[in-house]
């Protein structure tokens, strides 16, 4: 148990070092987030561009 509190207190600077932790999962994980959303965005706007695209061929064999 000693080499646990040993390991947390890291030698007086657990102060520090696990608010710096802390903050880095934080923005890790915001940046996973914020990924996530902009690929899903970007792959939405792919599908209709797309789709637009499709629909542009089709008009132009009709009117041929």
């Amino acid at each position: 148990m000693d080499a646990l509190q040993q390991f947390l207190t890291m030698g007086g600077y657990g102060g520090y070092v696990w608010p710096a932790y802390g903050i880095g999962a934080v923005v890790m994980l915001a940046l996973l987030l914020a990924s996530l959303r902009g690929a899903r965005k970007a792959e939405a706007e792919l599908a209709i561009m797309q789709q637009l695209r499709q629909d542009r061929r089709r008009n132009r064999e009709a009117k041929v």
